[in-house]
């Protein structure tokens, strides 16, 4: 049985995936900030290497090696590009880059070593679109983009697929935060009725997602930005 870790495992999307593979029959340990009370649940930070590390070494003792990686973790932000401050714009770029980075290192041995891997690197509709107020987490996001298309080049010949998953206006606390602060440019309802299919996505529309590109019928798929936004972003 293949082992997975999710990162930000711990709610929203992250802890949707999660339940998702568990439920296809893979080992699944999740890492997040907060500690859950879910089996395999880590307590890490992503953005720190050493916490990284520590938590895959002792996912591997319980589970074995380590050959599908999601990274769901994230970190949002508000501002004027102007009132960001470097503290502010480092930190949504640590937790929302540097812990992809960190996390696929700490797995790449594994995956490797069996000449199979999966990783989906979970980024943002944003950066298909831009959004004010929110410049260094579409920067980070995009970057992560761009970061899943190269992977996918370099790591191919190795069995590792390497895909995105852009999520669009799913109903997470991250939304109803930015509902709450007049983002959005109106409610979740009135952005109901400028979207496609009419409805607010689900954690487990992306979760869907993940758990096909993870498949091995997805096996020929490989540095893809899959968008699930209900027709938002074509």
């Amino acid at each position: 049985m293949k082992t997975a870790v999710v990162t930000g495992g711990g709610s929203g999307i992250g802890l949707a995936v999660a339940q998702r593979l568990q439920a296809d029959g893979y080992h699944v340990a999740t890492l997040d900030l907060r500690p859950t009370d879910t089996q395999f649940a880590h307590t890490a930070d992503v953005s720190d290497p050493e916490q990284v590390g520590a938590a895959f070494a002792a996912i591997r003792t319980q589970l074995g090696p380590v050959t599908i990686l999601v990274n769901a973790a994230g970190l949002d932000g508000t501002g004027r590009f102007s009132k960001i401050d470097f503290a502010q714009w480092q930190r949504v770029i640590d937790v929302n880059l540097n812990g992809v980075y960190h996390c696929v290192q700490a797995v790449l041995p594994d995956m490797l070593e069996a000449g199979w891997g999966r990783i989906v690197n979970i980024s943002s509709s944003s950066t298909h679109s831009g959004q004010p107020f929110m410049a260094h987490y579409v920067a980070a996001k995009s970057a992560v983009n761009g970061l899943t298309k190269s992977l996918a080049l370099e790591l191919g010949p190795a069995g590792i697929t390497v895909n995105a998953v852009p999520p669009g206006f799913i109903d997470t606390p991250m939304l109803r935060k930015a509902e709450a602060a007049k983002l959005l440019g109106g409610t979740i309802d009135d952005h109901i009725q400028r979207t496609p299919v009419r409805r607010v996505g689900q954690p487990e529309d992306i979760a869907a997602a993940c758990a096909f590109l993870i498949s091995e019928s997805a096996g020929y798929i490989t540095g893809q930005i899959l968008g699930v936004n209900g027709g938002r972003n074509t």
